[in-house]
């Protein structure tokens, strides 16, 4: 029996395609996907992720448990509504979970983590609470909804639809977020363009959804989601980094803080296996196939593998995140065996596009 979320019902109304993703019915596509893609990358679209969880952090030295249980520096978390991503690390240094934790008080910061791995990080979180000894209160919020807007019109549409947000949530930076009539307006995203996250009570949901829709908001699936996110450069859990990879191999140092004296869970490995791979952008320069994950990149450095894949439609060309060798510059050509063809394409340097511009030569 697959888990479904609130929006099930609208989206099987809508005609949407479902399908089993991580064990939730989730909608793949309402028909085009590349019309889907197109309309987040130029006016605006929204996704259903309720599948993931909100979890919320309660109690006297929250922060200090923090500063143990993820690789990033929560002590950057300085101003309420403020929001850090960051990896939860194992003690052998793999990723349990990639993650987004915000900021609102001392004594009450909130987490939100993958679908597919919630029940697994809940866990590790509640072991790291009795390695620390600490005494906050772990509370996964299943009370709760989640929708995306995203796309250059995507915040004007959220304030036409949500009267009284635009003075609230307008003066918001990137990756901060606000409480406004018990929801919470993340200015955060997968996609690479600007938009909204929001949190709401379930009960709420579909109601918002529909008047999103009245308001010109197209509802996107999965589809566009992964080629928005891949042409962002954006890392999937479970393709580009899991357990058995390192955040130093999978593009996420930037996230993992090795030069502050505190401790946290995988710091040592971190320390003692260092960055074996590098991880880069690939564009296909040879006609004659399209690039998917697990194919292997031959470098005159040794081999690599690509770990996402796709056509991107906004380059009209087919792309990829791969782990290759160190040391292999952007500019740089390399061979992807696809099928029995070797076939050309160059490094380049991540993302391929962000708000709306392709950025690679």
């Amino acid at each position: 029996m697959l888990n479904i979320t609130p929006l099930n019902a609208v989206h099987r109304a809508a005609g949407a395609r479902m399908v089993d993703f991580g064990g939730w019915d989730m909608p793949v596509n309402y028909g085009s996907q590349i019309e889907e893609h197109h309309a987040v990358r130029h006016d605006a679209g929204m996704f259903d992720v309720s599948h993931m969880r909100v979890v919320d952090l309660h109690g006297q030295g929250v922060r200090d448990f923090l500063r143990q249980a993820i690789a990033n520096n929560v002590d950057k978390l300085k101003d309420a509504g403020k929001a850090l991503y960051s990896c939860l690390l194992n003690d052998d240094g793999g990723v349990i979970d990639d993650l987004i934790v915000y900021f609102f008080r001392e004594d009450y910061f909130r987490l939100v983590v993958n679908a597919g791995t919630a029940d697994k990080d809940i866990a590790w979180l509640e072991t790291l609470k009795q390695r620390f000894h600490s005494d906050i209160d772990i509370t996964p919020r299943r009370d709760l909804a989640m929708i995306a807007v995203q796309g250059p019109h995507a915040r004007e549409k959220v304030w036409s639809v949500l009267a009284g947000t635009r003075n609230i949530a307008e003066p918001l930076k990137p990756f901060n977020g606000v409480f406004f009539n018990g929801m919470m307006l993340a200015r955060t995203g997968y996609t690479g363009e600007d938009g909204f996250e929001v949190v709401l009570p379930a009960t709420q949901v579909e109601s918002l959804w529909n008047r999103l829709v009245a308001a010109g908001v197209k509802p996107c699936g999965l589809g566009a989601r992964d080629t928005l996110r891949l042409e962002a450069g954006m890392n999937l859990y479970g393709q580009d980094m899991d357990e058995n990879i390192s955040p130093l191999d999978a593009g996420l140092a930037w996230t993992v803080d090795l030069k502050s004296e505190r401790d946290f869970a995988g710091k040592s490995a971190l320390r003692q296996n260092g960055q074996k791979q590098q991880f880069a952008g690939l564009v296909l320069i040879e006609k004659g196939g399209v690039l998917r994950s697990h194919q292997k990149v031959v470098t005159p450095a040794g081999d690599g593998e690509i770990t996402s894949g796709t056509f991107s439609p906004t380059l009209n060309q087919s792309i990829a995140l791969a782990r290759i060798p160190p040391g292999i510059e952007a500019g740089a050509t390399v061979q992807v065996e696809i099928r029995d063809k070797r076939l050309a394409a160059k490094v380049v340097k991540l993302p391929f596009v962000r708000n709306g511009k392709i950025l690679i030569a």
